[in-house]
């Protein structure tokens, strides 16, 4: 095996996006970022709000993963558990995959202003809400079947269009999406690349040992699996990188995953309702996201050196936005802990996936609202509807 493969096998995981993510946080601690300084005595502050705010959601501490099973609910009702699936475990699985792996390839920030009003709840919700809402909705409308008499499955996703997403997902003049093709172009690569999403479902069963599967593994299956459908991004020897990066102070790749994690933070549960028992969860890392990363700017642990940066839009491959990125990440396993003892529990007893959605996530939304009207990120990213 050449090094290039080697290499590009290694950045292909959750180890490498956290060895990565440390060793930008080492240099950020002794001021070695242009863009970015850091203040680590600030996460007391943000351990604190992620603790009373996952009290205030969770007064009981019992706290689900994170994962996007927790956005297809609606004024309390749980819209999948509603939905008419099969009740064989591994068809509900396979059912499950397709649903779940197009709804979190569709959950890239949709911006400030789109709206989606469900006609069967009566409520109308924007963001990751809005966008899980709409995709379940679309998912059970059959637009991604082939057979509009089965209309709980997703092989047909080569045939999804630009237009089709926008009906589904209400876009009008005056409810607008950003990235709107690059959704739709994003679905029927999927397509392309594994026919339909319940065959990874298979694929992640017989990776199973006497009936257990680490997370990673889940993560590693999806990232070979799904490596060509990223439109522009770097590869290796011809391997496909995903959401790996360059940063000038770093010599080599940074590797981020975020779709892809949070993609296998959202099929624990299917595989749990299969039988399978998913170990090391902790494997994953948090998500290099706006919400988590906009937590730690809006509480100081980070800040931008050059105070015009916080003004303008940046690309999502510019040295600010992979350094933050990668730096979030670093920053939530040191949080993390900090959580669990202001909680009370141990990391068994809540794991960084119970951290994020208690959570990390929930408080980065919470602080931004307080600080912005829009309740958008403190740092502005020009997204092609494929990275957030």
């Amino acid at each position: 095996m050449s090094t290039h493969v080697e290499t590009a096998r290694r950045l292909l995981s959750a180890a490498a996006v956290r060895e990565r993510a440390h060793q930008m946080l080492a240099l950020a601690e002794a001021g070695g970022l242009a863009e970015w300084a850091v203040d680590l005595s600030r996460l007391e502050a943000a351990a604190d709000l992620t603790a009373e705010t996952v009290c205030a959601n969770y007064p009981d501490l019992k706290v689900p993963f994170h994962a996007r099973w927790r956005m297809f609910v609606a004024d309390g009702r749980d819209l999948w558990a509603e939905a008419d699936k099969p009740s064989d475990p591994m068809e509900l699985g396979r059912a499950a995959f397709d649903l779940v792996i197009p709804s979190v390839l569709l959950d890239a920030g949709a911006g400030p202003t789109w709206r989606y009003a469900d006609a069967a709840t009566g409520v109308t919700v924007g963001r990751s809400e809005g966008l899980g809402i709409a995709s379940l909705r679309m998912f059970e409308a059959g637009a991604m079947s082939s057979d509009p008499g089965d209309p709980m499955k997703a092989d047909a996703l080569e045939q999804v269009t630009a237009a089709g997403v926008a009906q589904h997902f209400q876009v009008r003049d005056d409810n607008p999406m950003v990235g709107l093709e690059g959704r739709a172009e994003l679905l029927r690569s999927l397509g392309r690349a594994v026919g339909r999403p319940a065959a990874l479902f298979d694929i992640m069963v017989k990776h199973a040992e006497g009936g257990k599967l680490p997370a990673p593994t889940i993560l590693r299956v999806l990232l070979e699996a799904l490596g060509p459908i990223w439109p522009g991004r770097l590869s290796l020897d011809g391997q496909p990188l995903g959401d790996c990066w360059k940063h000038p102070a770093v010599d080599g790749y940074v590797p981020l995953h975020k779709l892809s994690q949070w993609m296998s933070y959202s099929l624990i549960e299917p595989l749990q309702w299969a039988g399978v028992e998913v170990t090391d969860i902790d494997g994953l890392t948090g998500l290099a996201e706006y919400r988590n990363g906009g937590l730690f700017v809006d509480m100081g642990v980070l800040t931008v050196k050059d105070p015009a940066d916080a003004d303008r839009a940046h690309a999502v491959d510019s040295p600010l936005v992979v350094g933050w990125r990668s730096l979030t990440v670093a920053l939530l396993d040191r949080l993390a802990p900090m959580v669990r003892e202001r909680l009370g529990l141990t990391a068994a007893e809540f794991p960084l996936a119970r951290v994020l959605e208690g959570g990390s996530w929930a408080a980065g939304r919470r602080i931004a609202k307080q600080k912005r009207a829009d309740g958008g990120p403190p740092i502005a990213v020009i997204s092609d509807g494929t990275v957030f």
